[in-house]
């Protein structure tokens, strides 16, 4: 077995003499009175002598029968106690042994058991003796004959029934009941008392009744007698009853003595009578009733304690009353005691020689006399022995022997009774045993201490000494104890101290030995320091640490915070320990500030080291906002407690206010009043008057500011004149006549108090001697009326409440209400320079306001050649009216000019144009009458670029480019240059058309293998205009499609294929047979190459059909397809039904689709419609230029429309041949679920087979082939 010991480090003694001084004389002195033994639970003795003790004891009684008396008397004691009882001091012949108590025989008469009766419990030791009991013989209470009582009253008077049951030691408990056993209903009114009577205080009519019945129950007996029963006969009254003051039944007099032992039951009673049923109250004369341990009860006539007290002693008063008056009486209670006991000998071992003390202490009222007894016999009537004394309740018995042993009794008794206690001296001798196991194994670390045991018990005590088992001096070794208990102490040990120790007992062969280990100490070799860490990241403490490799498999490392040992949790929490030592803290907060320290634990010592982690976090809010008024008017001074620092120390404190008074809740803010420095706990703050005001303090340290602090109580200053006026006060005048004086409004909390207005002053500017007049508005604007138009005042407004006028305020000057200019701007000339004109003037008079500026009204009549063509017929001037109107509103402009200026430059006017001009001036009224018209032109200019630029061609040689007109001729057209040059080679080739009217050209022998660069530039007398591009080639032959792709349906296909990007239109038919009994080929429709797609219809399902496409008789592509579907055996009968039918539907709806998906781009394009001259008939279209790397987009002849032509959207299509007649070509690719992606290109008509459009001679400038007619469209 191994004992454990914690280490506790010592300095060796420093006086080796002393040392073993000290223990010779704990050796060799004799020992003295060391009190009472105590055996331990593993002394192995046997059969230790004890004298008598009394387990149970005899109490008073009354028997009403033999079976009744039973005297108890129970002991224990070795050996057996015999007992022997003692009635009337008389002993009885009776032989008790192991048991005392004795019963009634049956036969034997009741009587012969009446006396006082003690038990003596007795064995070699000594005598034990109960208390003397007495036995009260009486028979059973029995009932005498009695007749049945008749009471007679009237109502209104009081009344007692009385009840007197046969008289016994235990008086019964009284019960009023009637013949059915159902209790008499109890009141103030009906009360029973303390002797069994039932008293009506006054008596009604409901009281009659012929079953009054007093029971009386005897609790000890076991038996209730009923007493006679009593007819009660109440006299109803036929008057009104006369009052009566109170009179008490019981008690009688005015004055009541009552004696009351402490801990007994008390009951104080008082019962009146009287009409009305009085009130009663108790009260103690001398102190509270609530302090005492009464409680009133018996509807108040009773005063009852349960368990009476000390401080129930005193003067007690009832009083009884009613209207017509009251009854009192007191009480006297005095409390006395029977002896109880206040310290009691307990029964104790003793070893020879020691002395021997018994406190027995009683107390009561009177005070009680102690007496002592031993074994039963008075001390007085013992042998005297010099050695046993006694004192009161002390008795000693010095230098005790064996023979001492007995036992004592105690007995205080006073006038209210006696107590009896028996306590034992047991003077033994036991031998000599050590207690503690042989062969303990104790380990401690060096430097430590360890205390190897020897725990004896004999009696009297032994002696131990201790020695090495090589039987070196161990009592010279100067680290080592002898404690008195048999402990051998070794202080301060090293690993020369291990070894085997032997303990035996002085004077015996009893010995143990014990072994000692002493193993190295731990060490932590490097300890923790102090962190200082930001709030968020991780801190390390590192504990390394040494121990004895012998204890490695039970050391622990132990984390504490501030003395709490911290709980690992997950690799991911808050704390993680590695094997090293290592706490790691993850994620710190100012929560994890504070004390590490780190522990290494063994089995034997720990050591431990400490360190801290430092959370550096902005500071905690400060707390305990104080308000108090400074010296200062309308100043206070703020105080607070600054939070914790987070290791940081605070820089600043930050004081903000938030004013309530004049602002609603929801827009109540905190408006910075202050910034102190940190060590700064109060601040001084000047404040507005008339406001109410909270406060809240921010702390700041150097990772930023805190959470603001709790909000300080409310504080409100006094009212004060208005220490401000209101600023921006200026006129906005609306109306002639009138001046509008405003301002901007203060705020509440500048009001300073309450009445608070502005006075508003004013006078002409005009004349500096002139009075002032004011007057007093809560609000602005202020109106004064009468002032004439736009004339300058002088003006100011001041702040005023009850208390006083604010400080004196500024004057500002203010017009009153202007009218609109009565006179438009002279002088108006122009200077025309290419697209801009100057406008000049002279300044507007009689402007009747302030000048915001002029507005400047220019209105294009149209090109200059235009105009003089409208000015030869006025009939043709007419016809196009409805056109120039609707020109005229859409180029007029209106410049504004700010300010005074009296010249402008306005620009981005058309060249060639006629413009009309006029002015106004204007101020916030409006504007004035406009000056005279005044026309100028603009000059001739080079024109802008052709609108649009496109090309056909009609061989692989040849090209037609047609155009549109400029938008813009800016001048009058005097023709075209056209420039073309084959891409990446060649020169640059030029072609001049005069005629204005010519819009194409026919260029011949160009290279069908490249492309070409074209450019258009119109020209007039001003010069040539900016070019439109456009890159192109020629068109090859065409040729049917090699390559087609099929999706295959019930009673369709769909084949798609990609044309040539330069391949010119060309028509061929799809021929297909049907592969099953004999049939005939058929072909479709003619379709175009350029399409892309074509939908073969009217097939049958799951049919296998051979198709075919030839070119010049020549197989240019064939395939065997198979339709989807089972096999049709008869075709369907309705038309409407047939797949090629429901295919031609498709194809219509897809080709509608396209047409109006065309129509949304040509729209949202935003190109317009040139205008045709009536006189000319000419066509002017207009279109958008085309930029050079533009190619691929042709204008067919239905492009070009005159206003009277319809749109593409709304014209009907002429030929049902193909979609590239009618607008741009389309190639047109299926995807596997049969649906097209189309590409568009520029196509021209389609030709049939290798047929093409008649080839025009080179550099033609004649018109274009005529267009098939289109209806016109309504304008």
């Amino acid at each position: 077995m191994e004992v454990p010991q914690c280490c506790w480090r010592s300095h060796r003694r420093s006086s080796v003499l002393l040392f073993l001084l000290s223990l010779s004389f704990l050796f060799f002195t004799p020992r003295f009175a060391q009190g009472s033994l105590h055996i331990p639970l593993n002394y192995t003795f046997q059969n230790i002598p004890e004298p008598p003790v009394l387990l149970k004891t005899p109490e008073s009684f009354t028997a009403f029968s033999p079976s009744d008396v039973v005297l108890d008397c129970e002991a224990r004691g070795n050996p057996t106690p015999s007992f022997r009882w003692v009635k009337d001091d008389e002993t009885l012949d009776l032989d008790l042994i192991g048991e005392g108590t004795i019963r009634a025989d049956k036969n034997d008469t009741l009587d012969q058991y009446h006396g006082s009766y003690r038990c003596y419990a007795s064995n070699t030791l000594g005598t034990a003796v109960t208390q003397t009991v007495h036995v009260i013989v009486e028979r059973h209470p029995v009932l005498q004959n009695q007749q049945k009582i008749y009471k007679r009253a009237s109502e209104g008077e009081s009344l007692v029934l009385s009840c007197s049951p046969p008289e016994s030691s235990t008086p019964p408990h009284i019960h009023w009941m009637d013949r059915r056993m159902v209790h008499i209903k109890l009141s103030e009114r009906v009360t029973a008392g303390l002797d069994g009577n039932l008293y009506f205080s006054n008596l009604l009519k409901s009281d009659s009744r012929p079953d009054y019945i007093c029971n009386a129950q005897y609790t000890t007996a076991m038996t209730v007698l009923p007493e006679t029963a009593v007819s009660l006969t109440v006299q109803p009254s036929n008057s009104v009853l006369p009052g009566r003051k109170p009179h008490l039944f019981t008690p009688s007099g005015f004055r009541s003595s009552v004696l009351a032992l402490k801990g007994n039951s008390l009951t104080l009673e008082c019962i009146p009578s009287g009409l009305p049923t009085p009130k009663v109250e108790w009260i103690k004369k001398d102190g509270n009733l609530e302090d005492t341990t009464g409680e009133v009860t018996n509807y108040g006539r009773w005063l009852q304690f349960e368990s009476v007290d000390q401080s129930d002693d005193g003067e007690y008063q009832c009083r009884a009353h009613n209207e017509h008056g009251e009854a009192k009486h007191s009480y006297t209670v005095t409390v006395e005691a029977a002896p109880y006991w206040v310290k009691e000998p307990q029964n104790l071992i003793y070893a020879p020689r020691e002395n021997v003390r018994l406190d027995c202490q009683a107390e009561g009222i009177p005070t009680p006399t102690i007496t002592w007894s031993m074994n039963g016999q008075k001390l007085s009537e013992v042998d005297p022995d010099p050695r046993r004394s006694v004192k009161g309740g002390v008795l000693k018995l010095m230098d005790v022997e064996v023979s001492d042993t007995a036992v004592f009794q105690c007995e205080a008794h006073n006038k209210h009774g006696s107590i009896l206690l028996n306590t034992y001296i047991n003077v033994v001798e036991l031998p000599a045993q050590i207690l503690t196991p042989d062969g303990l194994q104790y380990r401690v670390t060096e430097m430590g201490d360890i205390s190897l045991k020897c725990e004896t018990f004999g009696s009297p005590q032994p002696h131990v000494t201790w020695e090495l088992q090589d039987s070196s001096p161990l009592l010279s070794l100067p680290h080592v104890s002898l404690l008195t208990d048999g402990t051998l102490q070794l202080f301060n040990t090293s690993r020369s101290d291990s070894g085997k120790y032997v303990c035996s007992v002085h004077e015996s062969n009893i010995s143990i030995t014990a072994h000692l280990d002493v193993y190295e100490r731990s060490v932590i070799l490097t300890s923790p320091d102090e962190v200082r860490a930001d709030r968020g990241s991780t801190a390390l403490l590192h504990c390394e640490s040494f121990t004895d490799p012998r204890l490695k498999h039970d050391r622990q490392i132990v984390w504490r915070k501030n003395g709490l040992k911290i709980q690992e949790s997950s690799a991911d929490d808050k704390f993680t320990m590695f094997a090293n030592g290592t706490l790691r803290v993850s994620s710190v907060d100012t929560n994890d500030s504070g004390e590490y320290s780190c522990e290494v634990i063994t089995s034997l010592d720990h050591t431990e080291a400490s360190g801290a982690i430092r959370v550096i976090a902005p500071p905690d809010p400060p707390t305990d906002l104080s308000l108090s008024e400074a010296d200062a008017h309308m100043s206070i001074t703020l105080g607070w407690t600054p939070g914790h620092h987070h290791n940081s120390p605070i820089t600043a404190f930050i004081v903000e206010a938030r004013e309530e008074q004049h602002t609603e809740k929801s827009r109540w803010r905190w408006e910075e009043l202050k910034r102190v420095p940190g060590d700064v706990r109060e601040v001084e703050l000047l404040l507005h008057p008339f406001c109410t005001y909270r406060f809240r303090v921010t702390a700041v340290n150097e990772l930023g500011p805190s959470e603001p602090s709790q909000v300080s109580q409310e504080h409100s200053t006094q009212p004060a004149i208005p220490s401000s006026n209101p600023t921006g006060v200026h006129s906005e005048s609306k109306e002639p006549g009138t001046l509008v004086i405003t301002w901007d409004e203060m705020e509440k909390r500048l009001h300073n108090g309450h009445g608070f207005m502005y006075k508003v002053w004013w006078r002409k500017a005009s004349k500096k001697d002139q009075r002032w007049y004011f007057n007093s508005t809560s609000s602005p604007p202020f109106v004064v009326t009468g002032t004439g138009t736009y004339t300058p005042f002088e003006i100011k407004v001041q702040a005023v409440n009850a208390i006083g006028d604010g400080p004196n305020p500024k004057e500002e000057i203010g017009y009153s209400g202007e009218d609109v200019p009565l006179e438009a701007p002279g002088g108006v000339s122009t200077s025309v320079t290419n697209s801009t004109v100057i406008v000049k003037w002279n300044e507007a008079q009689n402007v009747r306001g302030l000048l915001l500026g002029y507005k400047i009204y220019i209105r294009r009549l149209g090109p200059k050649s235009q105009r003089r063509r409208r000015s030869l017929g006025e009939l043709q001037f007419a016809k196009d009216s409805e056109y120039q109107e609707e020109e005229e509103e859409q180029s007029e402009r209106v410049v504004e000019v700010r300010g005074s200026k009296t010249s402008h430059e306005v620009s981005g006017l058309k060249l060639y144009s006629v413009y009309d001009l006029s002015m106004t001036a204007f101020n916030s009224k409006g504007q004035g009458p406009p000056s005279p018209m005044h026309r100028f032109e603009t000059l001739e200019g080079a024109p802008g670029p052709p609108a649009s630029l496109s090309s056909e061609s009609p061989t692989d040689t040849t090209l037609i480019l047609t155009w549109t007109p400029p938008v813009e001729t800016n001048g009058i057209l005097l023709g075209y240059i056209v420039q073309y040059q084959q891409e990446g080679v060649g020169n640059m080739e030029y072609a001049f058309i005069d005629d204005p009217s010519t819009t194409h050209i026919e260029l011949q022998s160009l290279n069908s293998s490249s492309y070409y660069l074209f450019n258009v530039r119109a020209r007039t007398a001003a010069g040539e205009g900016p070019a439109t591009g456009l890159r192109a080639a020629t068109l090859l032959d065409g040729a049917p499609p090699t390559n087609v792709t099929m999706f295959f349906g019930d009673t369709y296909l769909n084949l798609s294929w990609v044309p040539g990007p330069r391949d010119r239109n060309y028509g061929f038919h799809i021929k297909y047979l049907r592969k099953s009994a004999e049939e005939t080929w058929q072909e479709s429709e003619l379709v175009n190459s350029t399409q892309g797609f074509y939908t073969l219809m009217g097939l049958e399902p799951g049919t296998t059909y051979h198709l075919v496409i030839l070119h010049h008789n020549n197989t240019q592509w064939e395939q065997i397809v198979q339709t989807k579907g089972p096999e049709l055996s008869e075709m369907p009968g309705n038309f409407a039904t047939q797949g090629w039918f429901i295919g031609l539907i498709s194809a219509i709806v897809l080709l509608v689709l396209i047409l109006l998906i065309l129509c949304l781009i040509k729209r949202r394009k935003g190109g317009k419609y040139a205008v045709k001259d009536k006189e000319d008939k000419e066509v002017d279209s207009e279109a958008r230029p085309m930029k050079d790397e533009t190619f691929g987009e042709y204008s067919d002849g239905d492009e070009k429309r005159t206003d009277s032509q319809p749109s593409l959207c709304g014209s009907k299509l002429g030929s049902d041949d193909s979609l590239a007649e009618y607008g741009d070509s389309v190639d047109i690719q299926f995807n596997e679920d049969g649906s097209f992606i189309g590409q568009y290109s520029g196509r021209g008509p389609v030709p049939h087979g290798n047929e093409s459009s008649s080839p025009a001679s080179p550099m033609t400038t004649g018109p274009p082939p005529p267009l098939p007619p289109v209806p016109n469209r309504p304008s």
